[in-house]
Parts: C-alpha cells; structure tokens; sequence
C-alpha cells in the first residue's frame, strides 16, 4: 500500500493528553445511561395508520392553500412585532446586568432563574394577569431574555482585550473607559448575537400563539389540529421565509419602520387592576401555609401535590434521551452539509434539510409528529433529536468547512474517519453540552402537548386555577435547568476550539 493511503497518525487530542480518552468515557456513559433507561419511556405508537397521516401533511406543504389563510399579514406581522420589541426590551432589561454580572453572586443567581424558566411558562404566567394581550407576550419574552442577556453579554465583555484601556492616562474613570475601550471592541459581537436572539425571538413568538396569542403559530396550531393540512403548509412556508430572508427584512437601517409599525400593530393594552395584580403576586401564586407559617401544613400541602416524583424522572429521562438522540443526529447529518462529501447538489440539498429542521421549533415538530403518531415520549424525542442535533450538525460542518484535510487522497469514510471526526469531535460534544440546558427547558413545555413531564403539570395547574402548585412546579423546573447546566458546564470540553458564545442560552 503506497503512504499517500496510509491513515494518518492520530491527531494530539487523542494521544497527547487525557482528553480523548475522556470524551469517550462521557459519550459511552451517556449513551449507556440512555439504553439502561430506555424500557421506562414510553414510545409507543398510538395512530393506526400514520402513513397515511404523514401523506396528507406532505401533499399539504406540496400544495399549500395560499387562499385559505385568513389575515396571514397581520399574523405574520404581529409575530415580528412580539419578537422586535421582545428582544428589545431584553437588551434594556439585560445589559445593566450585564456589567453587574460578574461581581454580583446575587446577580448571577437570578439571571439563572429568569432563563431557566421557559418563554411559554412565562407566558402561562403573565395571561392571569394581562389576559390574551400583547402585554403578556412581550413580558413573557423580555423577562428570561434578560437573564440571556446578561449573561452572554458578560461573557462577550470579559473576553475584550484590556490592552486599549491600559493605554489611557491614570485616573480615567470606570465609565469612560468602558465606553471608549471596552465597548466598541465588544460591539460586533453585542451586535452579532443580538441578532442571532432576536431570529430565536421569531420563533418564540410563533409558539407563543399555542396559548392563545394570535402570532403565526396559533393560526398553524389551529390548522393542524382540525387536519387542514393545505392552509397548515402555506403557514409554515411563510414561517420558513420569514426565517429565510431575515438579513434582508431586518437589516438596521430598517430597524425603525419595523419598530414603529409593530409598536401600531400591538395594541391595544390591557387595562390593569391594580389590586388584583397584587393579589395574585401576594396571595395567588403562594402556598396558603406558608402565608400563615403554618410548617407542618406545608408539608402536608407539598405532599398533597400529585405525581411530582414521576414527573420530574420522565422530565430528565426525555432530557437525558433526547441529549443522546442529538448527539446521534449531529454525528449522522454533519457530513451532509460538509464540502468533504458529496456534489454541490447534495451538499445543498443537506444545507437545506438542516436548516428547515433548526429553523422549526421543538414544540412545533412534536405536534406534528403527536398527530402523525399519538400520544407519547416518542414524538417528543424525536423533536428534540432533529432539531438540536440539526443545530449541531450545521455548525459543526461549517467548522468542518474551514478545515484542511492531511491526506487529500483518502477516500470519503477514511477522511471522515481519521482526519475530521477527530477533529471536529471535541467540538462537536462541546456544542452538546451547550444544548444540555435548551433541551431539558424544552423537555419541560412538550409537557403541554400530553407527555407527563413537569410542563403537563404546569399548564393542567394553571388551567384549573391553582397558581400556587403551578408556580412551585416552575421553581422545580428552575432548580433541574441551573442543576443540569452546572452539570453541563463541568463536562464540557474546554480545549474545543469552536468558539460559539451564547449557544448555551
């Protein structure tokens, strides 16, 4: 055999410290904690025939009824409008925290809290208070994206160089040399990720209207749930080019028509009683013993609440497989995308089925598939597995794009199998334990399309009026997102040389 078919030595991450070693010790683990687990969930196809189901949903996104979508403009401009001032009102809220961030432990802690808790929970929240009002979707955005914020942010600033403001005479102030050190070499990435949150904002605000707000997603929701599949595909082609042409609509210049036109298209405002929002923030929303300090009837109350234990196990369980099932799709679907593998046609062909699988919601994927399949875990996984492990895949074969292989003579599984995966695998994890915390948060709300995990609780609680349960059970959810992330952040590999700020948020 000549060298130049000779697979190359092992790269240093494997062989040169403990690193590789360790990344397989984790993914063995967690592929193995996963299989001992499996016989607990329940994947069980309910639908008898859900062929036939899945032909009627792809002959409605072949042949979208573009006439039977009522006011789809309005919708579709409500959903830009929620999003915009969303996010705006995020950034307000979030960057004073920001330059708090990392000297305030208190700080620190409840930004954690803000962002542990999911839009749609915010959501579920705010509509005792505000109603079905524009109100209720910003605050239901604005409030974790500040905790976002803050901490992305913070993390963008700390890694400013310091050389710029160690050049400036002593005496300087803190505020001056921020705002002309720090600052402008911070902007482009402010900017760049506030960019990225507000295209997560676009999709927020499409689930937001499965509680009720009339964004996109409640005419989609709506669609799909009585079974016209033709009005749900001209939906979802326009979620997906509103998606698709974000850099030419959202462009700065344009900002400011976008901002008053949506500050039109938001109103009108909730009227708000005052002493009724104070009971619900006093009273409502707080366990009755602990008002009275009635102890031993706290107890009795936390005891009385049903299947806490089972909720929070299916809640990690879904987490835990669909954390795995994203590692597998990531590995499978990366080479797709890659100018490694390939022609143009099926690398853009795998360009395209990344993107329509990131770009499409979790929740949004696991309706759909609970109407193909039935009530269970399964279609819940495989919405998280699709669209996180999508995620993954296109950065990694983005990364994988500004790689040059050794050994250009290697045939395509060689390449892929001793020059790149090795390579790209540090990363690769690292980006999963990104997505660690995201996918636990996102477990939690597929609870409100019948799987039994602490988000069914959640919005069974808030629909029968009982707040203080309801808000015990989102502390809960809370407590398993800031316990899984710390988690996440030990294992993560440090030395992954793909830098993606904000992917954990």
């Amino acid at each position: 055999m000549s060298s130049s078919a000779t697979p190359p030595a092992r790269p240093r991450w494997l062989t040169g410290n403990a690193l590789g070693p360790r990344l397989a010790r984790h993914t063995l683990t967690l592929v193995a904690l996963a299989l001992l687990l499996l016989p607990l969930a329940d994947l069980s196809v309910i639908t008898r025939e859900p062929w036939t189901e899945l032909a009627r949903m792809v002959q409605g996104l072949a042949w979208p009824a573009w006439g039977a979508v009522e006011s789809p403009f309005h919708a579709l401009g409500l959903t830009i409008a929620v999003a915009l001032w969303g996010t705006l009102a995020g950034v307000v809220l979030g960057f004073p925290l920001a330059l708090l961030f990392a000297r305030s432990r208190l700080v620190r802690a409840g930004c954690a809290f803000l962002r542990a808790i999911h839009e749609l929970f915010w959501a579920l929240l705010f509509l005792q208070v505000f109603g079905l009002s524009a109100l209720t979707a910003l605050a239901a955005l604005a409030i974790p994206y500040a905790g976002i914020f803050a901490k992305v942010y913070a993390e963008i600033l700390e890694q400013t160089p310091r050389a710029p403001g160690d050049a400036l005479p002593p005496g300087v102030g803190r505020l001056v040399l921020f705002a002309y050190t720090e600052l402008p070499l911070a902007w482009p990435r402010l900017a760049a990720y506030t960019r990225y949150r507000f295209e997560c904002g676009l999709r927020a605000s499409v689930l937001l209207g499965f509680v009720g707000l009339p964004t996109l997603g409640f005419q989609l929701e709506t669609a799909f749930r009585e079974g016209r599949y033709h009005e749900a595909g001209a939906l979802l082609w326009l979620f997906y080019l509103l998606i698709a042409s974000l850099p030419w609509w959202s462009h700065r210049r344009l900002l400011p028509v976008l901002a008053i036109g949506g500050a039109l298209l938001l109103g009108p405002w909730p009227s708000v009683d005052g002493a009724l929002l104070w009971r619900f923030v006093s009273q409502d929303i707080w366990p009755r013993p602990l008002l009275e300090g009635d102890w031993p009837g706290l107890v009795t109350w936390l005891t009385r609440i049903p299947d806490l234990a089972p909720a929070i196990g299916n809640t990690l369980l879904l987490g835990l497989l669909g954390t795995v099932g994203s590692l597998l799709v990531a590995l499978a679907m990366w080479p797709l995308a890659s100018r490694h593998f390939g022609n143009r046609v099926s690398r853009l062909a795998g360009k395209g089925l990344l993107v329509l699988l990131r770009s499409t919601p979790e929740l949004m994927l696991a309706f759909i598939f609970l109407l193909l399949l039935g009530p269970s875990m399964l279609p819940a996984w495989l919405a998280l597995a699709l669209h996180n492990g999508a995620l993954i895949a296109f950065l990694i074969a983005r990364h994988a794009d500004s790689l040059t292989p050794g050994m250009a003579n290697l045939p395509a599984s060689g390449r892929l199998a001793y020059e790149l995966l090795p390579r790209l695998y540090p990363s690769l994890l690292a980006l999963l334990y990104y997505r660690a915390e995201v996918i636990l948060r996102e477990t939690a709300i597929l609870g409100m399309l019948g799987v039994a995990t602490l988000g069914y609780y959640i919005d069974e609680n808030f629909q029968y009026l009982m707040f203080d349960v309801a808000c015990f059970l989102l502390l809960v959810t809370a407590a398993l997102n800031i316990a899984v992330d710390a988690l996440s952040r030990r294992f993560r590999p440090k030395e992954a040389p793909l830098e993606v700020p904000g992917m954990d948020a």
